[in-house]
């Protein structure tokens, strides 16, 4: 007769009961979840406990890492960069240039407002993956000191400093009247 090995209350309390954990049993994700971090708490070792104070000490000792490594990384880069000459030489102090104001021509399609005129700009262009023709267009507002242009003119007219909420062109010219 083959002798069985006598179990010990230490082998059962190392292995769960069958009853347990049926196997019939559904559980909802958040139980699941909260299971999970029941037995990964149960494996951390008991000394690794730690008290806020040091948790907070532990972050603070591999921030300081962090921030040497990126120190001597950054140093490196440098000696790098000094060494194949690339931005040795300092950015130049901007010194102001006057831009270059976009012009623009369309059609005058309202000239109510005192020396202000609504410029409907008309653009045509081919899609890039159809080849289509689009038209769209964007009306603005310019200013008209003279009150020369009227409706159906086609007008030229400037970029500007903003001159109103809404006014941020001024009139050129008058390039065609209409009929």
């Amino acid at each position: 007769m083959a002798e069985e090995p006598e179990t010990t209350d230490v082998d059962t309390a190392a292995k769960p009961p069958a009853a347990a954990k049926a196997p019939d049993e559904i559980l909802t994700p958040k139980e699941r979840r909260s299971r999970m971090r029941a037995r990964k708490a149960a494996k951390l070792p008991a000394g690794r406990a730690l008290s806020p104070e040091q948790r907070h000490a532990e972050r603070v000792a591999v921030r300081a890492q962090k921030a040497t490594a990126r120190r001597t990384g950054r140093l490196q880069a440098r000696a790098k960069a000094k060494a194949t000459g690339v931005g040795l030489a300092a950015t130049p102090a901007r010194e102001h240039v006057a831009g270059k104001q976009k012009s623009r021509s369309g059609v005058v399609v309202s000239d109510r407002a005192a020396k202000t005129i609504t410029v409907r700009i008309d653009v045509a262009r081919r899609h890039r993956r159809y080849d289509k023709i689009v038209r769209t267009s964007t009306t603005l507002h310019a200013h008209d000191e003279r009150d020369e242009a009227h409706i159906g003119d086609t007008v030229l007219v400037r970029e500007s400093r903003p001159l109103s909420r809404t006014k941020r062109w001024r009139l050129i010219e008058v390039l065609e009247r209409a009929k």
